[in-house]
């Protein structure tokens, strides 16, 4: 078991984290709202679809056998016998001279093996319409311009997977399965408490020695990022007492806790002894620049994660490890986002004993990917987490990069589980 108050790595940290917390209950939405989200299981259609043999296009269908002989100097001409628009059908039979004006979408008569589209068919200067003689040029194989029924899905078939996440396109998908509610992994509910007597709400213009609590709000979009639902609670002010009993609260009203701001070993900073006088400590130090001072335990048995308070540690810390743990609990099966090569802008020759997390833009030069870092990784910055699009990451040691070198590129743009 690791000592609650060694210091471990960053892959340590986020292995803690996410072995910690499980995946949440299922609850039942509705099929629009089921976008993004993880189905809990198997969904499986009630029909095939398409449910009926269909042809892809507008033309005319017959058998091919009808104009296995036609060439351009000699076509064989069909009378149009019928018209079967989308909706319709024709049950009807086709003499050897005869053929059907068809829909796109619209059943193949079952005298009928394929489909010829008007633009390959010569109407003879008539609408083509039923009535008319038309002339094909060209023969055709059975089974032309025809869909089979089950070609998509048969019946009973698995349609999305549990654990698959439902796209879009997948939302029509479940609709032409005759889906309309389905079972997903419920969103957690986050509780954000910012810690700090220092802390104003943006609504008051701070007074001497006060600062605005930029760090909770930044935390309620991230966790909407995750796919979560945040749970803003009042500033906390820097005693135990009041910082036990917002957390003691937090943790009975919600899935996650995450709070900002005494984290360190100051005389003012309580995260970890209320975790640990409440609950259980399992992690104090994390070694990674920014946020060394990242807390976590469990409190009522709900994982409490306590982040520094510089604006760049907290956000570091969010991302690199609480934005796993949200993502397993709503049933994703990628956690991490991806990572590449970028040839780096400029050099990092400072000594790092800890791994570091470098803000960064990335771009493309020349055909070659290029990553520069921020002028300035104060981690007591905010604007330029706005800016950036990646991570650098660097790791522990002397390594040295000069200009060019490739480096590990985190990126904070592009979500997780994509093949780059």
């Amino acid at each position: 078991m690791i000592d609650p108050y060694s210091r471990i790595s960053a892959e340590e940290a986020v292995e803690l984290v996410v072995s910690t917390v499980h995946e949440l209950e299922t609850e039942h939405v509705d099929l629009v709202s089921a976008v993004g989200r993880v189905v809990s299981e198997d969904l499986t259609s009630d029909i095939d679809i398409a449910p009926f043999d269909n042809v892809a296009m507008d033309g005319f269908a017959l058998k091919a056998s009808q104009i296995v002989e036609a060439a351009p100097d000699a076509p064989v001409k069909l009378k149009v016998i019928a018209e079967v628009p989308c909706g319709s059908y024709y049950d009807g039979d086709i003499a050897d001279d005869e053929c059907v004006r068809i829909m796109t979408g619209a059943p193949l008569p079952a005298c009928c093996d394929c489909m010829v589209q008007y633009e390959k068919v010569d109407y003879l200067g008539t609408d083509g319409r039923e009535g008319t003689t038309v002339a094909f040029s060209a023969p055709v194989e059975v089974g032309n311009n025809i869909r089979k029924a089950g070609e998509d899905i048969e019946a009973g078939a698995i349609a999305i997977a549990k654990h698959e996440t439902v796209k879009a396109a997948g939302v029509g998908f479940l609709a032409s399965c005759g889906i309309t509610s389905v079972p997903v992994y419920r969103r957690p509910k986050v509780g954000v408490i910012s810690i700090g007597s220092e802390l104003v709400e943006p609504t008051e213009l701070p007074a001497r020695g006060k600062i605005r609590n930029s760090n909770g709000y930044a935390l309620e979009a991230q966790v909407i990022q995750a796919g979560g639902i945040p749970q803003r609670y009042p500033i906390v002010e820097d005693t135990l007492e009041a910082l036990t009993n917002q957390v003691l609260k937090a943790s009975q009203e919600c899935d996650f806790v995450v709070t900002s701001g005494g984290a360190s070993n100051g005389d003012f900073d309580f995260i970890k002894p209320v975790i640990e006088n409440n609950g259980k400590l399992l992690m104090t130090l994390v070694n990674m620049r920014p946020g060394k001072c990242q807390t976590f335990g469990l409190v009522n048995d709900t994982p409490v994660f306590g982040l520094p308070g510089n604006p760049a540690a907290a956000w570091c810390g969010f991302e690199i490890i609480i934005r796993q743990a949200l993502r397993k609990m709503q049933g994703y099966t990628s956690f991490a986002r991806p990572m590449i090569k970028a040839h780096l802008n400029g050099a990092l020759r400072k000594k790092n004993d800890r791994r570091m997390f470098l803000r960064a833009t990335l771009d493309r030069v020349a055909g070659e990917l290029v990553v520069t870092p921020a002028s300035n990784q104060s981690s007591g910055l905010a604007s330029t987490q706005q800016r950036s699009t990646c991570l650098i990451v660097k790791p522990e040691g002397t390594i040295v990069y000069e200009n060019g070198d490739l480096v590990d590129v985190l990126l904070m743009d592009v979500e997780e589980g994509t093949v780059l």
